[in-house]
């Protein structure tokens, strides 16, 4: 997957998906926190892949959650991911889809460094996406994507890009399911 400058100073980003999850519900995707918040929409359906850079340093997992809620339901969801911040809570981090035999295969919840999660309201799908390094180290404290990617941030997922590589995949994996659901032919009520 190609990200014209979808890196830090506007780079150019290019990511190899390493490895897709067994399509699945939701039983032990989330940290329970976060299962919690997401329960009032349902979970119809979890879809994860796992992407490497192209250095083969950095690991990010990208879900699509297909919620059983309507229009309202995704609408509150998303009222209430506004008003809380609850995109911003270190607390509410998604966990990382960790295949063996990859680069991701020590990508765990220790491991998570920097994370971007989108309610889409014209759709009923959480996008969300999680980075970390590839080669396992732990973070003390994971940074949400968009301080990550703040010009003067100088934490270690920021220098790293981290939070790039988490908005970059997620918004690139939005505007794909955007692309080929189409347009709604009715609007909702």
């Amino acid at each position: 997957m190609q990200g014209k400058g979808a890196g830090p100073g506007d780079a150019d980003r290019s990511w190899t998906r390493i490895a897709v999850a067994p399509d699945s519900g939701c039983r032990g995707a989330f940290d329970p926190l976060l299962n919690k918040v997401l329960g009032p929409v349902g979970c119809e359906r979890l879809l994860r892949a796992t992407y490497t850079d192209a250095t083969q340093s950095h690991v990010t997992t990208v879900g699509l959650l297909f919620t059983e809620a309507d229009a309202a339901g995704m609408a509150n969801l998303a009222r209430r991911f506004d008003a809380e911040r609850l995109d911003r809570r270190t607390d509410l981090v998604p966990l990382p889809y960790a295949a063996k035999g990859t680069a991701a295969a020590g990508f765990g919840a220790k491991q998570r460094a920097s994370w971007a999660i989108s309610v889409l309201t014209d759709a009923p799908v959480v996008v969300y996406a999680v980075s970390g390094w590839a080669d396992g180290r732990t973070v003390d404290t994971p940074e949400p994507a968009e301080d990550a990617m703040e010009s003067n941030a100088t934490t270690a997922p920021a220098q790293a890009g981290l939070g790039h590589e988490a908005q970059g995949l997620a918004d690139r994996i939005e505007r794909a399911l955007r692309k080929r659901a189409g347009t709604a032919t009715e609007q909702p009520s």
